[in-house]
């Protein structure tokens, strides 16, 4: 089966409501390709990489979370941002991309994700969302039980992701309410505390974070931004191909980020 770029378009704007969100890039199609689109794939970031793999999986357009243009960037087509718009147009494939709106989705999107790979479950409501346009997510473990401490957090993160993970604990206490938000979502670690966290699970860390986990006893866990973003687009992408009857594949390229 197939469907069009404008359906798929359509069908992606309907699920992601962009235009409830201020990012800090365009989201939905970036680039346009052919009309006629029968397979997707989906990935976190529009590398080259990537794009060359979707190229030789047959797809007609691309959906990821990290795309190609950004607020305040070189507007200049040279170096590698020229050979991944050459790839694209001489191949004739659509870009889609979404950034916050894929973290925010409540049931699809990264947090949402995350959540359910890591057994978390999220407060019902606004209790469950914290910090600027509500993108952060707060809840604890789905079985409601208490963990012995920050570590004990870190070494299921660890299992489930498959990576090394930062820890800054200097309180060493039982951790309940867990506040999650992923990729570079360090800055909103003051809102995760004022929202009474025991512990806050992001992407990455910036130097002030592991200075606010000691001064107020709330563990900080950097897992990854690669890592904490791997599971929203094939979520998404899957949900639209099943609903349009497309293909639909998950091209995971490696990243240590």
């Amino acid at each position: 089966m197939s469907t069009t770029r404008h359906e798929l378009l359509h069908a992606f704007d309907l699920l992601l409501a962009p235009e409830r969100f201020k990012d800090y890039g365009p989201n939905g199609l970036q680039v346009e390709g052919r009309t006629t689109v029968r397979k997707i794939v989906s990935g976190v970031t529009a590398s080259r990489a990537l794009i060359e793999a979707a190229i030789r999986a047959e797809a007609d357009a691309i959906f990821v979370h990290h795309g190609l243009f950004w607020r305040g960037q070189d507007g200049r087509v040279t170096g590698w941002m020229k050979q991944r718009l050459a790839l694209l147009l001489n191949r004739d494939v659509n870009l889609f991309a979404y950034h916050l709106p894929l973290d925010a989705h409540p049931e699809l999107g990264n947090n949402a994700q995350l959540g359910l790979q890591l057994g978390l479950l999220a407060r019902p409501g606004s209790a469950g969302r914290f910090g600027e346009q509500e993108l952060g997510f707060l809840g604890g473990l789905e079985d409601g039980e208490t963990l012995a401490n920050a570590k004990a957090l870190a070494v299921h993160v660890e299992k489930v992701l498959k990576r090394p993970v930062t820890l800054v604990d200097t309180a060493h206490r039982p951790i309940k309410t867990i506040a999650w938000c992923t990729g570079g979502a360090q800055g909103y670690f003051e809102a995760a505390i004022a929202a009474g966290a025991d512990a806050f699970i992001t992407g990455e860390i910036s130097e002030p974070q592991a200075h606010y986990a000691r001064e107020m006893g709330v563990a900080f866990l950097a897992c990854g931004h690669h890592a904490t973003e791997r599971y929203g687009a094939p979520a998404v992408a899957e949900h639209v191909a099943a609903q349009l009857g497309l293909q639909h594949e998950f091209i995971d390229i490696d990243n240590p980020a």
